[in-house]
Formats: structure tokens, C-alpha cells, sequence
């Protein structure tokens, strides 16, 4: 049955990349109802952009929630967003930053650099703290988000040596998989 499903998911994700929705949704939705992560995150993907079913926002989230609480990062990631924007659920700062920051921990990119800016622009009651901004810009830019290396060029010029010195060591110090730190020791002002 994995063999079998691991190929109807890859059928479905290349009919999906070839936009050939109709047979990417005849792949994946089985697959998603038996609670494959990918094809969850693909088929809630196919309902937020309306391809290949009606753009259906409420579908979308029932799918990737399915995929997140399996841990699939691209999904909670997604989750988070919805839930920051208020897209079909309540608007919930305080739950997208907890989806943001489980997809960041497994080394999100995207995610990263959103919780990146919540804590430059002490937005979403994350504290302000340049420090954690720069170590996740830091991070998402290693992963290649360009707009993280953007966001912490223009930060650099306004932290001191020791807050860039000790970003830069947390950033080396964090590994995938672990909790993200919530404070640091000097990032709370700027100059």
C-alpha cells in the first residue's frame, strides 16, 4: 500500500505541476482521505488556489491542518498565515505564530522570516528583539529567502557589533528540529 501510494502521490503532484488539475485531484484525494501529509497539503494547496476544484478557503484549511498536526511544515506554515490574516478562521495571532514557529523549527524558510519580522516589527505580541530577527533572517537566508538577506542587511546597520556577534552565534548554535530560542540577551533595543 506505501509503494502504491508513494506513486499515485507522485502521479498527482506531476499532473499538478503539468497543470493537469483534473488528474491531480483524481490522485490526491484519495490519498489525503487516508491521511497521506503531502497530498493533504496538495489538495488543501489545489482548494486555496481554486484549481482544479472551487476555491473553497474553509476546504483548504481542513487540508492543511490535516497535513500540519502530521507535521508537514509547508502546511503549518500555512495554517499560521491563515491564521495571522484571518482567511477563513478567526484571526488568531497568538495560533499563527505557534503553526509559524512549528514549520520554522523544522527549518521553513518562509517561516522563519515571518517570525523574523514579528519580532523586528513587535508585531502578532512578540516582543521586539533585533537579535531573534537577525538569527532567523539569518536562517531563512541560508535557505535561500532572499527577502530574509534583504531584511537583515538594512537591520545590521542599525545593531551594535555585540547584537550582530551574538545573532550570528545563535544562529550557528540552532539546528533543525529544535525549539527556536525566545529571547536573547542584547536584542531589545535598537540604536
Amino acid at each position: 500500500m506505501h509503494a502504491s501510494a508513494v506513486a499515485g502521490f507522485t502521479e498527482g503532484a506531476n499532473a499538478y505541476n503539468a497543470r493537469n488539475y483534473a488528474l491531480a485531484l483524481k490522485e490526491v484525494t484519495p490519498l489525503a482521505k487516508a491521511g497521506h501529509p503531502d497530498a493533504q497539503h496538495l489538495l488543501g494547496l489545489m482548494y486555496y488556489m481554486g484549481q482544479g476544484v472551487e476555491r473553497d478557503y474553509k476546504q483548504a484549511m481542513q487540508w492543511h491542518r490535516k497535513a500540519a498536526m502530521q507535521g508537514k511544515a509547508d502546511a503549518q506554515y500555512v495554517v499560521g498565515a491563515m491564521y495571522y490574516t484571518g482567511n477563513s478562521v478567526p484571526l488568531d495571532h497568538k495560533l499563527a505564530v505557534s503553526w509559524f514557529r512549528k514549520a520554522a523549527e523544522q527549518g521553513h524558510a518562509d517561516a522563519q522570516y515571518a517570525i523574523g519580522l514579528m519580532y523586528r516589527y513587535h508585531q502578532a505580541g512578540m516582543p521586539q528583539d533585533v537579535v531573534l530577527a537577525y538569527m532567523l533572517w539569518n536562517l531563512a537566508s541560508a535557505s535561500g529567502n532572499t527577502n530574509a538577506a534583504e531584511q537583515r542587511a538594512a537591520i545590521a546597520r542599525r545593531m551594535t557589533q555585540e547584537q550582530i556577534e551574538e545573532a550570528q552565534a545563535m544562529a550557528r548554535a540552532w539546528r533543525v528540529g529544535t525549539p527556536l530560542p525566545t529571547r536573547s540577551r542584547t536584542g531589545a533595543t535598537i540604536s
